[in-house]
């Protein structure tokens, strides 16, 4: 859907505050960007003020540096560590706990209960990456309760990228660097030539009426135009690129593959690139108890296939070296998923590049194996 095709507005550069409190009045939680410790996470705001208004960020393999941006725009960087899962499929979840009572036990269900959350500074990469787990947590016979809570009635505000970073790789996925569909109001940020406006697009009758008590006025043409060419300057300017097609069949012929070891020998097994990724799902399961053995409670946290356990049955793990682990995460993510849910599990949002301590890069793992190129060692 064209820019034209939609109701679309234009707003001054005080709106992302102003959109923020309407929100705050409407009653939502607002989760949004923020600086903290050297990058832009995610966390609860307040006003515009806590928005990481004036930053610009560098992102290479295994590197990450947020630095001052002269231009004062409030959307000048890409995406950080954290991903909106957190919220919709949390860290950590307690499933339910239990109490002795005489000789046997007393089971206390979960409450599924979450505040009603608008999030703030969705990237398109990131609209993809929900839709995923949207399909993963609700597509089946017996939607996951802690994930519906935490999606059901959340707003989504989404910003259309202005630039890309060095390792985004979006638009070879299809997923970025604007978005047509899955919001309530997407932003555009005009701030080129003394102009700091932003052109909003209503994809919802919610987003309409947040965006009915900020000041606005129709899009023009030249306002259609100036948007379309911040998206356009973003997608010539990919950090990196990744041919789809063709994949899936050449990482299942490459099993074998002596490139797994080669990788492997750089790879920390440190799960990094799951924790980060936007999509992973994978989890186990605990028991704890008390020290008096009268209360007990069972919790759902991340896990990673990275992980020597996660693939523990009885005897040992099925996945015992780096290799195999690192085999079962790329093919599953480029591979067997489609196989699963009829997609890539990519969205390519390059942080498992940025956030390798190795600085393994998947898209030039993915180009080795589509092109049978010989394992290539570094120094």
């Amino acid at each position: 859907m064209g820019f034209s095709e939609r109701e679309t507005l234009v707003v001054d550069a005080n709106a992302p505050g102003a959109i923020v409190s309407a929100l705050n009045r409407a009653g939502f939680e607002v989760i949004g960007p923020t600086v903290e410790s050297g990058s832009v996470v995610y966390g609860p705001i307040s006003t515009g003020e806590n928005l990481p208004r004036g930053f610009t960020d560098t992102q290479e393999p295994g590197h990450y540096r947020l630095n001052p941006h002269a231009d004062g725009s409030y959307f000048g960087y890409v995406v950080g560590p954290h991903s909106w899962k957190r919220y919709l499929h949390p860290p950590a979840v307690r499933l339910f706990a239990a109490r002795r009572e005489g000789k046997g036990f007393a089971l206390e269900a979960q409450p599924q209960e979450a505040p009603p959350r608008a999030f703030f500074g969705v990237r398109p990469c990131e609209l993809a990456a929900i839709a995923r787990q949207d399909r993963i947590f609700l597509g089946g016979a017996q939607p996951d309760p802690t994930y519906r809570t935490n999606r059901e009635g959340a707003f989504l505000v989404a910003v259309q990228c202005g630039r890309a970073g060095g390792t985004c790789f979006c638009a070879s996925m299809g997923t970025g660097p604007r978005a047509a569909a899955g919001f309530d109001l997407a932003l555009t940020e005009l701030s080129d030539g003394g102009r700091h406006e932003f052109v909003v697009e209503i994809g919802s009758p919610r987003g309409r009426d947040i965006l009915a008590k900020v000041p606005h006025r129709l899009a023009t043409e030249d306002d259609l135009n100036a948007a379309a060419a911040v998206t356009a300057r973003a997608q010539a300017g990919m950090g990196r690129s990744l041919e789809a097609e063709g994949l899936p069949k050449a990482l299942l012929a490459g099993l074998e593959s002596p490139r797994w070891e080669t990788t492997a020998a750089r790879c920390l097994s440190c799960a990094n690139c799951t924790m980060v990724c936007p999509t992973c799902f994978c989890t186990t399961v605990e028991d704890t108890t008390d020290l008096t053995g009268d209360h007990a409670e069972r919790w759902r946290r991340w896990d990673s296939c990275f992980t020597l356990d996660f693939s523990y049955i009885h005897g040992g793990a099925v996945r015992r070296t780096t290799a195999s682990r690192y085999r079962q995460w790329l093919t599953h993510k480029f591979a067997t998923w489609f196989e699963q849910f009829g997609e890539s599990g990519c969205v390519g949002c390059g942080r498992c590049i940025t956030w390798c301590p190795a600085g393994i890069d998947v898209t030039e793992e993915a180009r080795a194996f589509r092109t049978g190129s010989a394992p290539k060692e570094r120094t």
